[in-house]
């Protein structure tokens, strides 16, 4: 009977890190516009990406989270080339988040002071699923979040440990922890 169990366990946990790992390669919703952008720091290609969308109108403004106390607007405008009015007029720098739950956190403040209804989550395919789901419990059903993962490479070790991060943090939350 243990034993049973325990092999249902795996099976389920395998059948779902398949199901995560499938859902790392899906395209993001690039046509669809939103009132604001949102990057939590850390993974390449996040900002890059954030500021191409903001320059091609997909929103309003952009909030990059989770960045160093100690960055300046203007060293993020030279490190990526862009003009510093940018981020005077639609790039705000959040500096409390930590990790991806702050981030939901900050991001939850930053979207009710704005009065945004949707905004446009890029990060890393392999952070999306934890990032969405942070973001969507901090934001609760009345904004849309739309997906923009950038794509990168992981190796199977990081693929593992986010999966474990994404059902731990699945499970806590569910449980009202």
């Amino acid at each position: 009977m243990i034993r049973r169990f325990f092999a249902l366990l795996i099976l389920v946990y395998s059948l779902g890190f398949a199901v995560f790992m499938l859902a790392l390669g899906s395209p993001g919703d690039s046509d669809t516009p939103t009132d604001a952008i949102v990057v939590p720091t850390g993974g390449a290609g996040r900002i890059d990406r954030g500021i191409a969308l903001l320059q091609a109108h997909a929103a309003k403004r952009m909030l990059v989270t989770g960045v160093d106390r100690d960055v300046r607007p203007i060293e993020l405008a030279i490190e990526y080339r862009v003009s510093p009015r940018l981020f005077e007029c639609c790039i705000d720098l959040g500096r409390e988040a930590v990790d991806t739950r702050s981030n939901g956190e900050e991001t939850a403040r930053w979207v009710a002071a704005h009065g945004y209804r949707s905004i446009r989550l890029v990060t890393s395919s392999w952070h999306m699923p934890r990032a969405r789901m942070e973001l969507g419990h901090a934001l609760g059903s009345d904004v849309t979040i739309v997906s923009d993962p950038v794509q990168s490479e992981a190796g199977l070790g990081m693929l593992f440990r986010e999966y474990n991060k994404y059902l731990v943090r699945r499970i806590a939350l569910w449980a009202g922890w």
